[in-house]
């Protein structure tokens, strides 16, 4: 009976466009056949809150509310016809059929945070396009019984650790750091966090799933079947619809995890002994337990002999007591000089609050904050598979003092990573990868962008000697249009420049199931997946 119903509404809404939508439409006129369209299955009601116009009031406060990079946010950007905010699913199908009938691409955001601003933006004035934001729908359902959660795919991480906490102090999921990251995206990406060596990523949780397909049909696991299941999990899910919600393992934590943070620096008196904890640091990282996260940040720093210098932080995580912790660092890595007054304990909520930036005693409804600020930034991403020789490091060092703010930082793997097949899912950097890179680097104004733009790119260039190679891997999540973009027509050949780096081996099963679900790639953007052919 459902199917019928939809089939009728997709035939009325063909058929309205067909008459009323004259060819090469104008913008504004191309605001209006949609709104009639989208009235089409909701006659009766205002879709006013639904549907934004650019004359809509709230229209630039929602569009701006969650760009999570300043660069997205300068007038030359193009800016979308229509922002759709559905309360409900049905809200998102009358979205796909209309936008397809009208010839409107679609942007699927959740939390805002894809890197080259893709859930938000277009790289194009001529092709008209609105973005289904799905900040409505974030509601959070946990069962305690089953040790699960149903999450909605506008829900933040911050959203979904707090309805943990508030129910178990024995329970977490092993996501990312930043509280406000969308969990549509981030659980489509793979999505990695502080207890991922533990646990597998937060896409390994994924049970179940719900998501309106390119026809505008509602899919649960079922009817999605194996492949698309396997796909959305780390494949990115705006190559293949609109995840609207995921269905999730919560896993077990102790009641006590403890916190350790030892900055060092490169200054003359210290280097010696900095550079040779880093290169112990790599020998151990993705082999000390699992239970153990131990990652390292890079930064510059001021120098107590005046000018700047490179930190390098190692900060650890242990999901148990310091108790234990105290012997298994002296064990694995004693050069640390680590003593029970370097660490802390605490809940594994706190932690959460520590690696976001807060104070582990502040309330966690700062876990709720969506709206931060932000600013303009670049990212890269590298994995490395051996460990970088002494010289490499310093040439690295050498590059990151000649900017102000910049970042690395240096995610472990093994553990759990290491006993997950790198085709149990999209996300292929599994077993081999020692540890990851993220290249971060931020600025205040736009006019600044070229400059840290080109700095980024050097470095980025610097490093390819020491770093993954056959591909060269990186990180979905940590998006990089500099590997590559689609042009129209993109063939799948073409795709791998950036395809293959993303997903190895698995590219092409990807690209394989975009055929199969969505042929005329109607869900498509500068690093989508193309259909195989």
């Amino acid at each position: 009976m459902a199917h019928i119903k939809f089939l009728t509404l997709f035939l009325s809404i063909t058929i309205f466009v067909s008459i009323t939508l004259p060819a090469n439409s104008a913008s504004s006129d191309l605001d209006k056949r949609f709104l009639e369209c989208f009235s089409l299955k909701y006659p009766n009601s205002s879709t006013a809150e639904v549907v934004l116009t650019k004359n809509s009031t709230s229209y630039e406060s929602l569009l701006q509310s969650s760009i999570r990079n300043l660069r997205f946010l300068g007038s030359s950007i193009p800016k979308p016809d229509i922002i759709v905010a559905p309360k409900e699913q049905s809200h998102i199908q009358v979205a796909i059929l209309c936008s397809r009938l009208l010839g409107m691409q679609v942007r699927v955001r959740s939390g805002g945070h894809d890197y080259e601003g893709l859930s938000y933006a277009s790289d194009s004035d001529d092709v008209p396009f609105l973005i289904i934001d799905l900040i409505n729908l974030r509601s959070i359902n946990i069962d305690m019984e089953e040790e699960s959660a149903w999450v909605e795919a506008g829900a933040t991480l911050g959203e979904l650790y707090y309805s943990i906490a508030k129910t178990s102090n024995v329970h977490g999921f092993p996501a990312g750091s930043c509280p406000t990251v969308g969990v549509g995206g981030h659980l489509s990406g793979g999505g990695f966090g502080t207890i991922f060596r533990k646990y597998g990523l937060a896409a390994d949780q994924v049970i179940d799933a719900r998501m309106v397909d390119a026809n505008g049909r509602i899919l649960n696991r079922t009817l999605m079947r194996d492949d698309l299941f396997w796909a959305i999990r780390g494949g990115g899910g705006s190559s293949f619809g609109v995840i609207t919600a995921w269905k999730v393992k919560l896993v077990q934590v102790p009641e006590t995890v403890t916190i350790f943070n030892v900055p060092n620096t490169l200054d003359k008196d210290n280097a010696v002994a900095t550079t040779n904890l880093f290169l112990k640091w790599q020998t151990i990282a993705d082999k000390v337990p699992k239970e153990l996260f131990l990652h390292s940040v890079m930064s510059v720093t001021n120098s107590s002999y005046g000018g700047k210098t490179v930190q390098i932080s190692f900060t650890g995580l242990y999901l148990g007591t310091a108790e234990n912790l105290l012997p298994l660092m002296q064990n694995k890595f004693s050069e640390l000089d680590l003593h029970y007054v370097n660490f802390t304990e605490m809940s594994w909520i706190q932690s959460v609050l520590y690696f976001a930036g807060y104070s582990i005693n502040d309330p966690l409804e700062v876990l709720l904050l969506r709206n931060q600020t932000s600013q303009s930034f670049k990212a890269k991403s590298d994995y490395v598979t051996e460990a970088i020789p002494k010289e490499g490091l310093e040439g690295l060092w050498n590059m990151l003092l000649e900017e102000k703010n910049p970042i690395l930082i240096l995610t472990p793997y093994g553990g759990r990573m290491s006993e997950i097949s790198g085709t149990e899912t999209p996300f292929p950097h599994r077993n081999g990868s020692i540890y990851g890179i993220q290249y971060l680097i931020y600025w205040d104004s736009n006019e600044e962008t070229e400059k840290h733009v080109d700095w980024m790119r050097r470095v980025y260039e610097y490093m390819r000697a020491y770093v993954s190679k056959g591909p060269r891997a990186a990180y979905l999540n940590y998006r990089d249009l500099d590997l590559g973009i689609n042009r129209d027509n993109t063939t799948y050949e073409e795709a791998k420049s950036w395809g293959l780096k993303y997903f190895k081996f698995n590219f092409e099963k990807l690209a394989r199931i975009k055929a199969q679900v969505d042929p005329a790639n109607f869900f498509r953007n500068q690093q989508s997946i193309p259909p195989f052919n």
